[in-house]
């Protein structure tokens, strides 16, 4: 393999605030793994980052070299034509930023698209960068789409290193096989050198998966928050997801039949969530129902309409 300290830069004046940040005989700083996979429903992930990265003052501490980690031709970047001249080029960024929380904590985050390419080198290149910068906890935050209603509270799939990171949580899946993603490989090669690391999956309405969901995003920063005690200025993001909740149930009232759709998921999920309370969970399970069982119409009204980015 080639070095992986070949692919990123430090900032040394940064590096040296953080360290003035640190306390003596503090734990180190906490990383929020915020890089952007294919799987992202409700853009949870996106919207997070873009919330802390716009609230929590950044300053640029690793920038990673996108020249050998991109595949310019597959992510094209954008540029801007004014008129008769190429006025602006919006390069890919991987980076890792200093930030503070609402009380002056600092804290890292990881952000851009994941790599095309050289995953394992990028993987040990922000593992060397979690010891040399004492991080203490790494956490992740994504949207996966899931056959539930929007009218329920949004449930959580956990990950995590160990088991001790995770408390006492009821999981939702058994043993799976899923397309791998850097952040999760992250994860998974963090826990094998003994670093602690977990992550949140917010289960997105299938149905509202295409779309920025404010909603989901604060379940996501509100879970990071109560695992690192980061005040992650939430309440900031609670207007974009009033809004958000007001135009989906705006589109299911002008739609009876949209509206059944909705009663239906409501019946699955009420069935499974009553189910897994008692004894012989396995044995009577009630399935979450699939988005083509129940989704597909609503999703097919909301394209129709053209409309369907709540908020």
């Amino acid at each position: 393999m080639l070095d992986p300290r070949d692919i990123y830069e430090i900032d040394p004046q940064v590096e040296a605030e953080l360290v003035a940040a640190a306390t003596e005989g503090a734990t180190g700083p906490v990383l929020i793994n915020a890089l952007r996979g294919f799987v992202d429903a409700g853009n949870v992930g996106q919207v997070a980052v873009e919330h802390v990265l716009g609230t929590a003052e950044p300053r640029r501490l690793v920038t990673f070299d996108v020249d050998q980690l991109v595949d310019y031709r597959s992510k094209r970047p954008t540029m801007v034509f004014d008129a008769s001249t190429w006025a602006e080029y919006n390069a890919p960024v991987l980076a890792v930023d200093l930030a503070r929380d609402g009380e002056g904590t600092a804290f890292l985050v990881l952000h851009g698209s994941e790599p095309d390419v050289q995953w394992e080198r990028f993987v040990l290149a922000v593992a060397s960068l979690v010891e040399r910068f004492r991080v203490s906890l790494t956490v992740g935050t994504y949207g996966i789409p899931m056959g539930v209603p929007h009218t329920r509270g949004l449930s959580v799939t956990s990950h995590a290193t160990t088991d001790s990171l995770l408390g006492v949580t009821a999981p939702w899946f058994g043993r799976v096989t899923v397309p791998a993603s850097v952040a999760n490989l992250l994860e998974f090669r963090l826990g094998e050198r003994g670093h602690d690391a977990l992550g949140f999956a917010v289960h997105v309405p299938h149905y509202l998966a295409q779309s920025s969901y404010p909603p989901a995003a604060v379940v996501a920063l509100t879970q990071v928050e109560s695992v690192t005690g980061l005040d992650l200025r939430t309440g900031g993001l609670e207007g974009a997801a009033e809004e958000a909740r007001d135009e989906v149930a705006r589109q299911v009232r002008e739609s009876v039949e949209v509206a059944e759709v909705v009663r239906g998921l409501e019946e699955q999920y009420d069935a499974f969530v009553r189910s897994s309370e008692r004894e012989n969970l396995l044995a009577d399970a009630v399935p979450i129902p699939t988005a083509e069982e129940l989704g597909a119409e609503f999703e097919r009204f909301l394209s129709q309409r053209g409309d369907g980015q709540p908020g």
